[in-house]
């Protein structure tokens, strides 16, 4: 195929088709007593992948908000120094 690789999708665990996505967030933590910005680079139905600005250790469960107001309660389900993806546990 002229060079080009084939994706195989057999090992991809995500419950929900994911879709490109380039919106802020808020990460709502301590009881709601501390935030931090974030930008949601991919989103499905069932969670997102989050990226920070720097490097920052975040706790397995919080609160994201999006820009429209809408929050989910997430459950981090695999995390690298800036990227985090999540999974959202109140699904509307």
């Amino acid at each position: 195929m002229w060079g080009m690789t084939m994706i195989h999708f057999e090992n991809n665990r995500r419950k929900n088709e994911r879709t490109r996505s380039l919106k802020g967030g808020r990460i709502i933590l301590n009881n709601r007593n501390s935030a931090m910005d974030c930008m949601v680079r991919n989103l499905s139905a069932g969670g997102a992948k989050l990226v920070l600005t720097v490097p920052l250790s975040l706790p397995d469960d919080f609160e994201l908000r999006f820009e429209d107001g809408k929050e989910h309660a997430c459950a981090v389900r695999w995390r690298n120094a800036k990227e985090f993806g999540v999974e959202f546990l109140n699904r509307a």
